[in-house]
């Protein structure tokens, strides 16, 4: 599916997003100019700029401050990635070196605080309190979650609810408070801003399905990052909690332990318990489930070409290779 075509029906709310996020990265500071160029040359898809705008004007919004509230998502969502890596010590995204590689952590950590403090100036110059309230009650929850996975880490007797909370507060709880701006901005009514609310809730947990299941089945440079980075930093991930709940005893206790130790060092003897058990299809399986929720509440925001481009995008969450 052409992610391009997605995007078409606000592609010029999307250019003007796009140079709204060179100009407020511009600091006086060098380093923060030369890593801000860096994270705009490494690309990405821009997902959750891109719920903002298509929910917004499919809930009839016809004023600009959409694309200043799309960039600063962009910018939160860009800062908790720089501190990610961070945390999580990882050397590759997007098929390019992290930040905290080539410029080390405290150039990484120092410049998504940059990157948060900016969004919050961002969120002033909009001079809407709602606004504020969602994206910090949001950010809140975002770090609650980073906490969340951290204890998880190298316990491999983590449940798959334990699992999903955490995704439900690390990844989606941007998307779902950008689609609820969106409808907050256009003035939409309760029901249909809770709509738009349920649809980045179920968008975000989907696509962070997708992204777990792809960390043992895809294409290395297609990916964009390192296969296996979620074993390395020792994640139990759902691809991982599954194959132990139906593998065999061999299985498990292979898995039991990548999990507690971390690294690559078995990876393929775990991707194998993986494929074998048909850990990456059930994983695929809960994504489908959460897009189909997706879609069910974009259904009840107007008929609109946004509107199809929402659906689209649930879609494309689950179907994408990178």
């Amino acid at each position: 599916m052409d992610l391009s075509e997605i995007r078409a029906p606000v592609a010029e709310d999307m250019q003007i997003v796009d140079r709204l996020i060179l100009r407020r990265l511009k600091s006086d500071v060098t380093l923060i100019n030369q890593i801000g160029h860096y994270i705009i040359e490494s690309g990405g898809k821009r997902l959750r700029p891109l719920t903002v705008l298509l929910v917004a004007r499919a809930c009839g919004y016809q004023g600009n401050q959409h694309t200043g509230l799309a960039a600063v998502v962009e910018f939160i969502h860009t800062a908790t990635l720089l501190h990610d890596d961070v945390v999580d010590g990882s050397e590759l995204r997007r098929s390019r070196e992290t930040i905290n590689a080539v410029w080390g952590n405290q150039g990484s950590v120092l410049v998504g605080d940059f990157l948060y403090s900016r969004a919050f100036e961002m969120m002033v110059d909009l001079d809407n309190m709602r606004v504020m309230d969602v994206l910090s009650h949001a950010t809140n929850r975002i770090a609650e979650g980073e906490v969340l996975q951290l204890l998880n880490c190298n316990d491999p007797d983590t449940t798959e609810a334990r699992y999903l909370e955490v995704i439900e507060r690390k990844t989606a709880t941007l998307f779902e408070a950008g689609t609820r701006l969106g409808a907050v901005l256009a003035q939409a009514p309760e029901a249909m801003e809770a709509a738009a609310a349920q649809y980045g809730l179920q968008l975000g947990i989907a696509f962070q399905l997708v992204d777990d299941a792809l960390d043992y089945h895809a294409d290395d440079d297609r990916l964009g990052k390192n296969l296996g980075d979620d074993l390395a930093e020792g994640k139990p991930t759902l691809p991982i909690i599954r194959a132990m709940e139906v593998g065999t005893d061999q299985e498990r206790r292979l898995l039991r332990q990548a999990v507690e130790n971390g690294g690559r060092d078995q990876i393929d003897a775990v991707a194998e318990a993986i494929e074998s058990t048909e850990a990456i299809d059930y994983t695929i399986s809960v994504a489908r489930r959460h897009a189909q929720l997706a879609k069910e509440s974009a259904a009840m925001l107007p008929e609109s070409v946004q509107r199809t481009a929402l659906k689209k995008l649930a879609d494309f969450a689950v179907a994408r290779t990178y």
